[in-house]
């Protein structure tokens, strides 16, 4: 097989409850075409009775069928197994739209990782409730849409929101510090393809300045977490969290500083591994393949 093999590798997950002999039916399923493993992650949720898996495998150039018609030979591990199974070609990138308002440093860490393809996406739209940062935008050659948000207009903007999703085949909506609260039915319908960062390690701090409200707490940590839009704010289903030691000699400035620079790497990781198919909701709680 050659080196450059990425026409012909694909990345399978899989989700349903454990049952004695599923790892064997799935690598059934594999050596009936072939497949070269390049990866296999799984979890076998004890607590929970429930088994998730992920598999990077490459199908030889004369055995290939295609991802249609690989889809369709999956149906009867689906169907006997009672399986969540997905299927798709490991070098598909993912089609996102950032959300973003004043603050710009998580937008322009994900404009710089797709712009070097650190990240599987291709970001086909940046919507913002302010026109700040149109420039910087158009600049990466990605268009812009200024959506104002008031309580007059709140669902006029979300339907053009939701109609933007639609139009550009979108696959993750990315809140990059977007400070609207978005309606529970927006909720629901970008359920489990919506994902935001909250700029805490734990919610501890709410509503303006958190990090001078941290300061004031003599705080030992900063942090930030990245997760799953739902109807409760900020306690959809957790993606990633980083944190960084700071100490009594940081300022407010150097906290906010810090703190940027965890909410950027908390959420490329989650964009990351959602776009990879590591990440399985389960209730409340998150499994992450990584």
């Amino acid at each position: 097989m050659s080196a450059d093999d990425s026409a012909h590798r694909y990345v399978l997950t899989l989700d349903g409850a454990e049952r004695p002999g599923l790892l064997h039916a799935v690598t059934g399923f594999l050596v009936d075409h072939r497949a070269d493993i390049r990866e296999i992650k799984q979890f076998d949720d004890q607590l929970a009775a429930r088994y998730v898996c992920r598999v990077d495998f490459v199908v030889p150039d004369d055995h290939d069928p295609g991802t249609a018609a690989l889809e369709q030979s999956l149906d009867a591990l689906r169907s006997e197994w009672h399986l969540t199974a997905r299927l798709r070609p490991a070098t598909q990138k993912q089609r996102v739209l950032v959300m973003v308002s004043k603050f710009e440093h998580c937008l322009n860490d994900l404009l710089f990782r797709a712009h070097i393809d650190d990240l599987p996406i291709e970001i086909v739209a940046v919507v913002s409730n302010h026109a700040d940062h149109e420039d910087l935008v158009h600049w990466h050659r990605i268009p812009f849409h200024h959506i104002p948000v008031s309580s007059a207009t709140k669902a006029e903007a979300e339907a053009r929101l939701l109609q933007l999703v639609d139009e550009l085949d979108v696959d993750l909506v990315v809140l990059a510090r977007y400070m609207q609260i978005l309606s529970d039915d927006l909720a629901r319908t970008l359920s489990g393809r919506a994902i935001n960062i909250h700029h805490s390690f734990l919610p501890s701090f709410k509503g303006a300045k958190p990090y001078h409200q941290a300061y004031e707490r003599g705080v030992k940590t900063v942090g930030a977490t990245a997760h799953y839009v739902t109807g409760d704010l900020d306690e959809g289903p957790i993606i990633s969290q980083q944190v960084q030691e700071v100490d009594h000699s940081y300022t407010p400035s150097d906290l906010v500083a810090a703190g940027r620079d965890t909410e950027c790497k908390a959420l490329s990781n989650a964009v990351r591994w959602h776009c990879e198919g590591r990440v399985f909701v389960q209730g409340h709680r998150t499994v992450v393949l990584r």
